[in-house]
């Protein structure tokens, strides 16, 4: 009896054991790195970005626009009022004022198809419209450019609708006459061909993994 209760019973939980590692998985953050997507695997595209007009592409495009028509349309009243069909004043060299009226498209051409003329440039207009509002921010430039082409559509447009017929007075003897509607056109498509053109020459591949905010 003395030898069951002198016996000791083992202490149940008397050592500590180490605590386990919590084995629950936590939640883990999302992994972004500079110059790529979420998943950090593949690049961000700039097709992503949205090329659509903005409002400050419009507000250019429309001040140049508004700019080339009200510069045309004033040119031509002081000639039509200042000199009489026909009447030329020269200024220097080939260069003089001729009072001319052309029926046709820039520099004199298409001159007996006005109808023709006056839906071609309408349709001419609406795609320049729909074009810049899908891709109005793919060049800084393109509302310089595409603001004086509209422009002088527009105003060359304004004339044979009021009047069949649109004035022209820029004479060099050596090409046809003109107004400031068709010199407005030329370099409006000038400065796009030539931004177009920059654009095809800066380098498009850069280096596999290669970022501009990357560190070295």
């Amino acid at each position: 009896m003395d030898e069951v209760l002198h016996r000791r019973r083992p202490q149940v939980g008397s050592l500590t054991e180490p605590a386990r590692p919590d084995s629950t998985p936590r939640p883990r953050s999302p992994d972004i790195r500079v110059g790529s997507s979420t998943n950090a695997l593949r690049p961000i595209s700039t097709a992503e970005r949205p090329l659509g007009a903005g409002l400050r592409q419009w507000v250019g495009l429309g001040a140049i626009a508004a700019a080339a028509v009200g510069a045309d349309q004033l040119t031509k009243q002081v000639v039509a009022r200042t000199l009489t069909l026909g009447e030329e004043i020269h200024i220097a060299g080939p260069f003089s004022i001729h009072h001319v009226q052309n029926s046709g498209i820039a520099f004199g051409l298409f001159s007996q198809a006005t109808s023709l003329v006056i839906v071609l440039t309408g349709i001419a207009v609406a795609w320049m419209l729909v074009f810049f509002a899908r891709s109005g921010r793919r060049h800084p430039i393109l509302p310089v450019a595409l603001g004086f082409v509209l422009g002088g559509s527009v105003a060359n447009l304004l004339d044979r609708v009021r009047l069949g017929h649109v004035t022209d007075f820029l004479d060099l003897r050596w090409w046809p006459a003109f107004n400031l509607a068709d010199s407005f056109i030329v370099v409006g498509v000038a400065i796009l061909f030539a931004a177009l053109a920059g654009a095809d020459r800066r380098p498009h591949n850069r280096p596999r993994g290669h970022s501009p905010l990357s560190r070295p």
